[in-house]
């Protein structure tokens, strides 16, 4: 927030100012852009430099501070030196509020600018007018722009969304990122999230559909529950080596936030690919067979079977529990995984976020599992540490209660 109210922006103000905004939009961080720094050198503001006036550099400086008491930049500048002026001194204006100061000058950003055109050049050659189905289009093209256009010519921004439009007219059924990458020059990823642009463009229902999820699972002979699994390399380590533990459990390669998907529950939304050589005494053909039709009868068919994850002991992977929660409400921590991991972390034996490029995890606050709250949430706060799921040592495994929530 503002700690000052400031003036009407004086010219010189104006124009560094601008700047300092153009260059934070060229970095890509935009809005978030804290730390973008500008300097005053002779391109810049030559007011400041050469044979300037002494009382001009003086007032301009006056300017510059009167803008850092706003809150909004940050006035840098080197040591002061005996004999150093105000421009020795390599003055810096450092961005704090990018919102605040553009608001201020009345600084439209260049997407901003971009979308205003779009949406002005599309309502013009469509002939569409702000009310009705039309205005509803317009204004989503508002709220959500279409910011992967920007690097077209205008004319060829609209012949995009003009061939999606008559995509969609032609009733053609497809899956989502075919869609996309016929109309948007071979990009595949425009469309996705985009199911409201796909409805007011008169899409019907199920016309255009996101790729199945390919669930990888390791199959024995009989089974009693299901497990997620999050990293590959455990997944493949367990299913090689069958412990007693999960001798009698279905492994599936949960691959991050995968296995937290709704639409892993319908056929069409999900394929199920079986590890070859899939393990466990006994498991034939014949039974494999039985084995996996019995595994698509629970996912699919809401059939009844104790599912658990195990995952990393960061917050990520508490986050990945409580959504698979969200598509099998009796998931829980896998206890014969977890525990090894906490004993790592109370002996010390964890890393810290910044060490694995973690430091933008966030704590859940809570997965609705029981195990997961109490103990493993708690422990994670307590140590400020991370284990990776790899650390796992299936080799070690003892016999613990591991499934329910």
């Amino acid at each position: 927030m503002s700690t000052a109210e400031p003036p009407p922006p004086h010219p010189f103000v104006r124009r560094v100012a601008e700047q300092l905004l153009a260059k934070a939009e060229r970095s890509q961080r935009g809005a978030s852009s804290e730390g973008v720094r500008l300097k005053l050198d002779a391109t810049v503001a030559p007011e400041l430099h050469a044979h300037a006036d002494p009382d001009d550099v003086r007032r301009y400086e006056l300017l510059l501070r009167d803008l850092e008491r706003t809150g909004w930049v940050r006035l840098l500048l080197d040591r002061p030196r005996e004999f150093a002026g105000f421009a020795d001194r390599h003055p810096r204006l450092e961005l704090l509020r990018f919102d605040e100061l553009a608001q201020w000058l009345g600084y439209e950003r260049k997407t901003e600018r971009w979308q205003r055109r779009f949406v002005e050049a599309l309502a013009a050659r469509w002939q569409l007018q702000r009310d009705g189905e039309a205005g509803a289009l317009l204004d989503y093209l508002v709220r959500s722009p279409l910011t992967s256009l920007e690097m077209l010519e205008m004319e060829e921004a609209v012949d995009c969304l003009a061939r999606l439009r008559d995509l969609v007219a032609s009733g053609v059924a497809m899956p989502l990122r075919e869609a996309s990458a016929r109309v948007f020059h071979g990009r595949s990823k425009v469309l996705d999230s985009r199911e409201e642009l796909l409805r007011l463009l008169g899409a019907a229902p199920g016309q255009f559909w996101s790729a199945p999820i390919q669930l990888l699972v390791d199959v024995p002979a009989a089974f009693d529950d299901v497990l997620f699994v999050e990293n590959l390399v455990t997944f493949e380590r367990m299913a090689d080596a069958r412990h007693a533990e999960w001798s009698r459990t279905v492994l599936a390669y949960a691959a991050g936030f995968k296995g937290s998907a709704r639409r892993l529950r319908l056929r069409e939304g999900c394929r199920l690919y079986v590890r070859a050589g899939t393990s466990g005494a006994g498991c034939s053909q014949q039974s494999n067979a039985a084995g996996i039709a019995a595994l698509q009868a629970w996912l699919f068919a809401g059939a009844s079977l104790p599912v658990a994850f195990f995952g990393d002991l960061d917050f990520a992977g508490m986050q990945i529990l409580a959504s698979l929660r969200e598509v099998f409400a009796e998931a829980g921590a896998w206890r014969p995984g977890y525990e090894p991991l906490v004993g790592l972390l109370r002996a010390g034996r964890g890393h810290l976020p910044g060490h694995a490029a973690k430091e933008q995890q966030t704590d859940p606050g809570a997965t609705g599992c029981t195990y997961a709250d109490t103990v493993l949430l708690p422990a994670i706060r307590e140590q400020g540490q991370f284990v990776d799921q790899e650390a796992f040592d299936v080799t070690q495994a003892e016999s613990k209660a591991g499934f329910g929530a």
